[in-house]
């Protein structure tokens, strides 16, 4: 079964690539690889910053008022 290419919406039958041809095909794969790698990482991180954020204000909180919200709020 022959592997199939949707560039721009043509199909191209990788078979008949040259070899810089399926080498650029590898490269574009490797991209496309790295770059779900790194979104997947900036979810990541973004969900980090957004908690400690939140344990920030919590902090600040328990600072001017002396009540430890996350104690209040943990079961």
């Amino acid at each position: 079964m022959a592997k199939i290419l949707r560039l721009d919406g043509v199909d191209y039958d990788l078979s008949t690539l040259s070899e810089e041809g399926r080498t650029l095909v590898q490269r574009i794969q490797y991209c496309k690889t790295r770059m779900k790698e790194i979104e997947n990482m900036r979810a990541l991180l973004t969900r980090s910053k957004n908690s400690y954020i939140s344990a920030l204000k919590n902090e600040i909180v328990a600072g001017k008022s002396g009540v430890d919200l996350a104690a209040l709020f943990s079961d």
